[in-house]
C-alpha cells in the first residue's frame, strides 16, 4: 500500500503531522478521524531526493500572486478550523504553517497581523481587494455579524467551488474546438508555405496561364512564405488592440449585446450567467445580506455587461416596491423559467431556496447547451478544414492537369 504524509489538527487545536499506510486518501481520512484528528492536507509521501526536484521547480515557476483556487482552499481550511473550535488568530497561524507557497503564506500572515491588531476579518479582507472580491468580503462580514463565521465560510467555499466547476466545464468543452481550429490553421499554413512552392517553379516553366484557383493559391503561398512574420505580428497586434478596445465600457456593452444575440453562443452565455447569478445571490441572502445590497454585489460578479446593467432597472423597481421577480422578467434578458421560479419564491417567502433551485437547474442546462453547441460546432469545423485543404489540393491539381494538356 502507498505511504501518505498528512497534516491534521488535534482536538486541542494543535498541528499533527505524520505518515500512514492506506489504500487511498479516503482511507487515510477515516483513520485520522478514528484517532480524533481533523485532516487538513494529505499527499503521497516521497523520498528526500525525489522531493527536492519538485520543490525547486515550484520556486522557479511559482506564481507571484494568490490564485482563485488557493483562495478556495484557504476558505475551506479556515472554515474547518473555526468549526473545530479554534479562535480566528490561532486558525490563521495554523494555516500559515500549512501554506504551500510564499504568496499564500504572506497573505495569511498579513491577515493574522491585522486580526491580532484589533481588526475584524472582513476589514482585513477588504484591504486586500485584489485577492478578495466584494462578494467574498460581504459574506464574511455577514458571518461575523451573525456569529457563525465558520459555517458561513463553509457555505462560501461551497459556492466558490460550484462556480469554479461551472467555469471549468465551459473551458473543458472549448478545448477540442480550439485544438481543431489550431490544427486547421497550421495545416493551411504548412500547405501554403511548404507544399505549394514545390509546384510554383514547375508551373512557371510551363509558360502557360494558370487557372484562376491555382494562381490564387500560388500567390497566397508566395505571400505567406515572404511575409509570414508580418502576418503573425498583424494577428498579435489585432488581438492586443481588440482586448484594449473591449476595456472601453461602451464598446464592451455593444460586444456583450452582440454575444447574447449569437445563435447557440448567446444561449450558453445567458445560462452560465444566470446559474452564477442565482447561486451568488442565494448565498448572500442565506447569510443575512439584504436583497438590495445583494443585487449590487452580484452585479459586480457578472461577466456580461448587458445582463449586469439590466439589474439597475430591477433594483430601481425593487426600491419602488414593485418586487424582484416581475421586474426581472420584464427586462426580457433573463430566461422566463428563471424569472418565474424567482417570482414564486418571492411570493412564497422562499426566495433563497428558489434561487438555489434556479442555480441547479441552469447548471444542468449549461451542460445540455454545451453538448448542443459542440454537436454543431465540431462537424462545422471539420467540414471547414476539409473544404480549405481540399480547395488547396484541387487548385494544385488544376494546374497539374493544365500542364498535362500542354505536354499532350
Amino acid at each position: 500500500m502507498p505511504l501518505y504524509r498528512y497534516k491534521a489538527v488535534t482536538g486541542a487545536g494543535q498541528l499533527a503531522t505524520g505518515e500512514l499506510d492506506a489504500a487511498n486518501e479516503a482511507a487515510i481520512v477515516e483513520l485520522l478521524r478514528d484517532q480524533g484528528l481533523m485532516p487538513m492536507q494529505i499527499g503521497v509521501a516521497s523520498g528526500a531526493v525525489v522531493a527536492k526536484g519538485p520543490k525547486q521547480r515550484r520556486r522557479l515557476f511559482e506564481r507571484k500572486t494568490v490564485t482563485r483556487d488557493q483562495v478556495i482552499g484557504i476558505t475551506r481550511e479556515l472554515a474547518t478550523l473555526l468549526n473545530a473550535g479554534l479562535p480566528l488568530d490561532r486558525a490563521l497561524e495554523m494555516l500559515i504553517g500549512l501554506a504551500l507557497s510564499p504568496p499564500v503564506a504572506a497573505l495569511l500572515q498579513g491577515l493574522r497581523d491585522d486580526v491580532r491588531g484589533g481588526k475584524a476579518l472582513s476589514q482585513a479582507l477588504d484591504a486586500r481587494r485584489e485577492t478578495f472580491s466584494r462578494f467574498y468580503v460581504n459574506i464574511v462580514r455577514a458571518g461575523e455579524a451573525g456569529g457563525a463565521l465558520g459555517v458561513v465560510l463553509a457555505r462560501l467555499a461551497e459556492t466558490m467551488e460550484r462556480n469554479k466547476e461551472l467555469r471549468e466545464n465551459v473551458k473543458s468543452a472549448l478545448i477540442y474546438p480550439t485544438i481543431l481550429i489550431g490544427v486547421a490553421a497550421m495545416s493551411v499554413v504548412v500547405l501554403l508555405i511548404f507544399v505549394v512552392p514545390q509546384f510554383e517553379q514547375t508551373f512557371a516553366q510551363a509558360g502557360k496561364a494558370l487557372p484562376l484557383p491555382t494562381a490564387v493559391v500560388v500567390a497566397l503561398g508566395g505571400f505567406f512564405r515572404r511575409w509570414w512574420w508580418a502576418v503573425a505580428l498583424g494577428i498579435a497586434a489585432a488581438m492586443w488592440l481588440f482586448r484594449g478596445t473591449l476595456k472601453r465600457p461602451a464598446v464592451r456593452r455593444r460586444w456583450d449585446a452582440r454575444v447574447l444575440r449569437l445563435p447557440l453562443v448567446g444561449d450558453l452565455v445567458t445560462k452560465v450567467e444566470v446559474a452564477r447569478f442565482a447561486r451568488t445571490l442565494a448565498t448572500l441572502l442565506r447569510n443575512g445580506v439584504t436583497l438590495l445590497a445583494g443585487l449590487a454585489i452580484v452585479k459586480d460578479t457578472m461577466g456580461n455587461g448587458v445582463l449586469a446593467s439590466a439589474l439597475d432597472g430591477v433594483t430601481a423597481r425593487l426600491r419602488e416596491g414593485k418586487g424582484f421577480g416581475r421586474p426581472l422578467a420584464e427586462t426580457g434578458l433573463y430566461p422566463r423559467l428563471a424569472s418565474q421560479l424567482i417570482l414564486v419564491g418571492e411570493e412564497s417567502g422562499r426566495l433563497e431556496e428558489m434561487l438555489g433551485r434556479v442555480a441547479d437547474i441552469y447548471d444542468r442546462e449549461v451542460q445540455l447547451a454545451i453538448k448542443r453547441f459542440l454537436a454543431i460546432l465540431e462537424p462545422a469545423l471539420i467540414l471547414t478544414l476539409a473544404v480549405l485543404i481540399g480547395g488547396i489540393v484541387f487548385a494544385i491539381l488544376l494546374g497539374v492537369m493544365g500542364m498535362s494538356e500542354l505536354v499532350g
